[in-house]
């Protein structure tokens, strides 16, 4: 697969051995946040097909009150973000069998992995992968969630084939982006939907043999909750939430600044996502992939910036934004 689509095609590799698996059976110190996979990874353990764990690069936040993407989960068979707002009830006799990986320091989350569990009864498999791509850190030329789609339609590997174009339809009353391409080598067909919830891309990966069953998945997705803002080209904060604005972080809006001081020579990125009060001062700080030492000295040094007061529609407004410490990402090919 070229690597322009690195950051998209996590979808494709996540999702086939998703259905493999389906198929074969039926404080104020940074805190550690999301799902960790310390259960599924003891000694012994075999590690989920398709997981790449990073050692010593972790989530972490600044407090652990303030939702952060990772913090998705599943309780009473319904998929539920308090980052997102989002509620998604999980089909039939559907599970979660492993939780997803931390967050990659492109700003790519696995919120869930889906497939049936063993009470299944249907005649064909499927799986459904939710994943969320921090839109202030991709290194794809897109700025919303509908550019992300067709940057993935124009980037489609040679063996896979188109059978919808990107277009929008409804879910639950929202706009998605939606497209469908297939491998008639593998005889798998992809569905994808797509919408920005606080610059973010949110996407549904819904992938089977069977496209009469991901027509099904697609119609229980209207039993799906997201807040006002989801948008394929919109979703920018606001209302009960922080306003997220790219590039906040800089020029005129930073008043003061300290830069942080590493004790040890690293070369990963580091990409955070801060929240800036009303008054200029940070106040939430979530570092998407970091060491220890890295995420200790990058909050000490956010803690003291200072911003300029952001206006929203004549009123102060918490805003919230992304910046990048260390190594940035090598560039896509093309850009």
């Amino acid at each position: 697969m070229p690597s322009r689509c690195q950051c998209v095609s996590l979808v494709l590799v996540l999702a086939a051995p998703l259905l493999a698996l389906s198929q074969d059976s039926s404080s104020q110190e940074a805190q550690p946040t999301g799902r960790s996979l310390a259960s599924k990874t003891q000694p012994g353990a075999k590690v989920p097909t398709g997981v790449i764990l990073v050692k010593g690069a972790w989530s972490s936040a600044s407090d652990s009150v303030t939702a952060v993407p990772e913090d998705g989960n599943i309780t009473n068979n319904s998929f539920s973000s308090p980052y997102f707002r989002m509620t998604y009830p999980l089909p039939p006799d559907w599970i979660e069998k492993y939780d997803g990986p931390p967050p990659s320091d492109l700003g790519r989350y696995v919120l869930a992995q889906l497939s049936p569990g063993a009470s299944f009864q249907g005649p064909a498999r499927a799986s459904i992968l939710i994943t969320a791509q921090d839109m202030f850190f991709t290194p794809l030329p897109a700025a919303n969630a509908l550019e992300l789609i067709h940057d993935s339609k124009d980037n489609l590997p040679s063996d896979y084939k188109i059978e919808t174009a990107p277009r929008d339809i409804k879910i639950a009353g929202h706009s998605f982006a939606f497209f469908a391409y297939w491998s008639p080598i593998a005889e798998l067909h992809w569905y994808d939907l797509a919408t920005q919830i606080r610059c973010h891309t949110v996407e549904f990966v819904l992938t089977s043999r069977d496209p009469k069953l991901l027509d099904n998945l697609v119609q229980n997705m209207n039993r799906v909750r997201l807040p006002p803002e989801a948008s394929p080209t919109a979703g920018m904060g606001g209302e009960e939430v922080p306003v997220c604005v790219k590039g906040y972080a800089s020029g005129e809006n930073l008043i003061s600044r300290v830069d942080p001081v590493f004790t040890e020579r690293r070369f990963n990125p580091v990409p955070v996502r801060i929240i800036i009060d009303k008054k200029g001062t940070v106040k939430h700080i979530h570092l998407l992939s970091a060491f220890p030492d890295q995420a200790k000295a990058i909050s000490d040094a956010l803690g003291q910036w200072k911003f300029k007061p952001y206006v929203h529609e004549g009123k102060l407004v918490e805003v919230e934004t992304g910046l990048m410490f260390g190594r940035k990402p090598p560039a896509t090919p093309g850009d």
